[in-house]
């Protein structure tokens, strides 16, 4: 029976999901007698700040959101955008005689559900509806098997959310007292920053090793015929190659070395290894010349490689960022608009099992689009790996009984990238292996300086590709050999006689370890057990969006900031950043969520450092909490200890790193700079550093030429208009002139005198500028004249470039020299042509990138109103903090596109109402004030109702004043 004859005689059903766009989807499944709204993700949460905690809440309450003395007890509040949304659902509610919970099934969507089934209160049936993927049948089964809200999921949910508002509410305070403010700590971010700022570290450490080796190109001798037969009786094939390609292994009997023999210091790690410099390379190249090579050995092994388990959400996102460019958050993005429009199954998983269906449905498409030769006996199964992952999720994969292909969707641009990636992913995880064999030749000869070398080629054949037919993973390393890359070597057997056409001497030199992306952070992550992979996107936004890391390219890349957060956590909070212990708390919460453990217990634990002998934890477990020190081990006190005593926080020491020379690098309220000498001592020396500059780059050198330029307080002269000093300076937002006043000029109040002041011109510069130009930039704006109606004409100079002004018409100068040689003929021409609409002449591209491979047109860089931006002709994104014109790359302009792709377009403002309804409301508001007896008697309900009200959230005003003065409204400890 269909769920809409079944809705004719059960009466009318209300069906809550997060978001619209799947309710919509989830509306044409269900057909009349169904109400499907959209809660709009989580109506109530922790407040935001001291303002919209309820009234009857005061001190630590009221500053954290939770009750710490009361068994953590949350102080939840209804969202203020969120409101109406709340009460259309109430109105809903009272005209249905069953509710059907339908958020998804996870942590997050379970607390949601929970969460509307508090505030909604509902008098009528409540059953919790489930589906991993949004389809006709699959949402049909899901109402006809409905079951109870899980409490385990919803108690494990509170307790993380508990957990992180305590540990952002209490740790980035002491950022802010100590660092900077706005600063935010969280318990996997700041994690994930310690992560990216060590790589660095490692980066700035590492001392390179040069080394050489040679590499020889040989064919068999003369008589040698691969295709027709070998001098040994084996036969070739006709597509071996005729040459081989061979490094030198040995030089009697010693490995040469190779990159992986240093160590970070450029240390050789092994005394039995042979580096090999240029001269010694060389020498013994030309000793080969005539050296006569035989094959020592050949050594053939069977390949096999099986699939790849289908997609879970951290191999989702670091496959997309190897192959499509996406980041994290764009691959979240695209891969939920997917999911709500019934393309794929739920995008949030740990999970690589693929259900019954799933799995026929890929057996049957290998079939159809391979051959039956490609299908193995058995369906494969992928045993998960993540611990604790959320099994009642299926592996992320294409929706429904039969798969769509991606022709077969009709979808376009990023939609359909990332869709066809997750349908080969999964089709080829139910495909035979690829085989072939592994093949090892090793070269042996005498130089003529009697050195035995002996040189060594590897190779590849894939003799059934099974899978690879499909699908190739992609690798971290661009420069990796990917699986299915074949190596070809000739037919060759022992003993064979060799021929050496060319053999070369390579000079190398070891690399630093490469900076994270997003997809190898993800891994690592994970990898550690360190938060939850749904969370990842997020964080790694949220680090982003916090100035911690930047992007070149794609690597992550950690700002000076980061250097003095983590150096703080490290030295204060050791055991917060801890990865081994950020990952005992994982577990801890798993055991929560499992009914292994208590919630109050653990949360006592680890905020008072108290002893719970009941919480569920094993005999002599004292709980990761417990050792949330100071990092050498001897603290056994709870988070609210650490935070409390901040007497042993030296804030210069932790935001001071020495660079050397007696040079010393310092992250400032305003921003990192470099000193040397103590500050109002003579010969001390100070310089900003620029903020998109990578910490490995600062070396005593480049810091010595930084120091050395204009310090940007040059003396320029005197004013002869009024006597007062002109000096040049190098400010926050650029170089400027001001001029000094006198002693005793009053700063503040009614008679308050403010320099002049003026930025240097593009074309100017600190070290140049002089006094004369200093005057005339502190004339502007200047007068140019007047027009036939005498109105002023003045030429000025603005945030976007130098320009005419006359009354409120403004008109655009081409250049900054104008402003000073414009007469006024040339004024009143400009003003004589018609005003520019719209946007002015396309400007000259900056760089070009190359071509998009989703839209197909060439990509280049542009100046706009706001700064550089990234366009293909369709889609502009703006470049972000850490991108330069100079230093973006063809894949960073591409991500930068997805990225803006993905989001959703900006909702239009709504159109103003017709002057005939802004009429009436006049006439409305122009009425006779006398009350009816019933108006009277409904103004004083109203009152009643607004003194009940008190003690609800505060108003918007309360809420602005509160969240300049607590710490909650900044987005402290936002891990997701």
């Amino acid at each position: 029976m269909s769920p809409t004859s079944e809705t004719a005689k059960g009466g009318r059903r209300l069906v809550i999901v997060e978001s619209p766009a799947k309710a919509k989807t989830i509306k044409g499944y269900l057909g009349p007698g169904y109400i499907v709204e959209a809660s709009v993700g989580h109506i109530r949460d922790l407040p935001n700040g001291a303002a919209e905690v309820p009234e009857k809440y005061t001190g630590e309450v009221r500053r954290l959101g939770v009750d710490v003395d009361h068994d953590f007890q949350p102080i939840y509040v209804v969202n203020a955008d969120k409101r109406a949304q709340v009460k259309k659902l109430k109105d809903l509610l009272k005209e249905s005689d069953e509710l059907f919970l339908a958020t998804d099934e996870d942590r997050e969507g379970e607390a949601i559900a929970w969460h509307l089934q508090e505030v909604l209160k509902p008098k009528i049936p409540v059953k919790r509806m489930v589906f991993h993927e949004i389809t006709k049948d699959a949402i049909r089964a899901a109402v006809a098997n409905p079951r109870q809200l899980n409490q385990k999921l919803v108690d494990a949910q509170e307790t993380r959310r508990i957990l992180d508002r305590l540990y952002g509410y209490e740790v980035s305070p002491v950022l802010w007292k100590k660092v900077m403010p706005r600063l935010s700590a969280g318990r996997v971010q700041s994690v994930a920053t310690r992560l990216v700022v060590e790589r660095e570290r490692e980066r700035i450490a590492f001392r390179s090793a040069e080394y050489w080796d040679l590499t020889g190109t040989f064919s068999p001798v003369s008589g040698f015929a691969p295709a027709g037969g070998a001098p040994s009786g084996r036969a070739g094939d006709a597509s071996d190659p005729s040459s081989l390609l061979a490094r030198l292994q040995t030089v009697d009997g010693r490995r040469v070395a190779q990159g992986r023999d240093f160590d970070s210091l450029g240390r050789l790690k092994s005394a039995n290894t042979l580096q090999l410099d240029e001269a010694n390379a060389r020498a013994l190249a030309a000793a080969l010349e005539n050296t006569r090579f035989s094959v020592r050995s050949v050594e053939s092994k069977p390949y096999r490689r099986s699939p790849y388990a289908p997609f879970r959400t951290t191999t989702l996102q670091q496959e997309a960022s190897r192959k499509l460019g996406f980041g994290a958050k764009a691959t979240m993005q695209v891969a939920q608009k997917l999911y709500e429009n019934g393309y794929i199954t739920y995008m949030r998983t740990d999970s690589t099992t693929l259900s019954g269906t799933a799995v026929a449905a890929a057996r049957a498409q290998v079939t159809q689009l391979y051959g039956a030769d490609y299908l193995p006996p058995q369906p494969r199964t992928y045993a998960g790996k993540v611990k604790n992952a959320q099994e009642a999720h299926e592996a992320i994969r294409p929706s429904g009984d039969r798969f769509r292909t991606p022709a077969e969707t009709g979808l376009t641009g990023d939609q359909f990238r990332l869709y066809e990636l997750i349908w080969k992913r999964t089709v080829a995880s139910q495909m035979k292996d690829a085989t072939g064999n592994s093949v090892t030749v090793k070269i042996g000869g005498t130089a003529s300086d009697g050195r035995d070398v002996e040189f060594t080629a590897s190779g590849k054949t894939i003799t059934f590709h099974g899978f690879l037919k499909a699908y190739v993973e992609g690798a971290d390393d661009p420069n990796a050999e990917l699986d299915d890359r074949e190596r070809r070597l000739p037919q060759v057997s022992e003993g064979d006689a060799l021929t050496a056409e060319e053999i070369t001497a390579d000079g190398h030199a070891t690399k630093p370890p490469a900076r994270y992306t997003e997809a190898s952070l993800v891994k690592e992550l994970e990898e550690r057990e360190i938060g939850r992979p749904s969370t990842y996107a997020s964080i790694i936004g949220t680090i982003l969006d916090r100035g911690y890391v930047f992007k070149k390219g794609t690597a992550l890349v950690p700002s000076f900031l980061s250097f003095a957060v983590v150096n703080l956590l490290e030295k204060h909070f050791g055991r917060l950043v801890d990865y081994d212990f950020t990952a005992k708390m994982e577990d801890d919460l798993d055991r929560i969520a499992r009914g292994e453990a208590q919630s109050v217990p653990w949360l006592k634990r680890f905020y008072f450092g108290e002893a719970a002998p009941d919480s569920g934890f094993a005999p002599g477990h004292t709980g990761a909490a417990a050792e949330a020190g100071n990092g050498d081990g001897d603290h056994l006190g709870g988070l609210k200890e650490l935070v409390t005593d901040l007497g042993a926080i030296d804030a210069r020491e932790v935001s001071s790193f020495p660079v050397g020379d007696g040079i010393v690098l310092r992250v400032g309220r305003y921003g990192p700079y470099i000193e040397r000498g103590e500050k109002d001592a003579e010969g001390h020396q100070r310089a900003d550093i620029p903020t998109d500059m990578a910490p490995d780059e600062l070396t005593v050198a480049l810091a010595e030429e930084l120091l050395a330029e204009p310090s940007g307080d040059r003396e320029l002269g005197t004013d002869p208009g009024t006597g007062h000093e002109i000096v040049a300076k190098k400010g926050r937002y650029g170089p400027y002139v001001t001029e000094v006043l006198p002693e005793g000029t009053p700063k503040t109040g009614k008679n308050a005198v403010k320099p002049r002041t003026a930025s240097l011109f593009k074309s100017m510069s600190l070290d140049t500028v002089t006094l004369d130009d200093a005057l005339k930039l502190m004339s502007l704006p200047r007068v140019v004249g007047t027009d036939a109606e005498g109105v002023e004409i003045t030429a000025q100079n603005g945030r976007y470039g130098p320009y005419l002004k006359k009354g409120t018409d403004s008109r655009s100068l081409q250049s900054e020299d104008q402003l000073f040689t414009i007469t006024l003929e040339e004024a009143l021409a400009i003003y004589a042509q018609p005003k520019q609409r719209g946007r002015a002449a396309a400007k000259p591209p900056l760089k070009e990138l190359g071509e998009d491979p989703v839209s197909g047109k060439p990509v280049v860089v542009k100046d706009g109103r706001f700064g550089p931006y990234v366009t293909d002709g369709e889609t502009n994104a703006t470049l972000r903090s850490g991108d330069s014109v100079e230093t973006i790359t063809q894949e960073r302009g591409f991500e930068l596109l997805a990225e803006k792709r993905a989001k959703a377009p900006a909702k239009k403002t709504a159109k103003k109402a017709p002057a005939k309804s802004a009429a009436k409301k006049t006439a409305a508001k122009k009425a006779p004030a006398k009350k009816t007896a019933a108006a009277k008697k409904t103004a004083a309900k109203k009152t009643a109702a607004a003194k009940t009200a008190s003690t609800a959230p505060a108003t918007a005003t309360k809420a602005a004043a509160a969240k300049k003065a607590t710490a909650a409204s900044n987005g402290a400890g936002a891990d997701g």
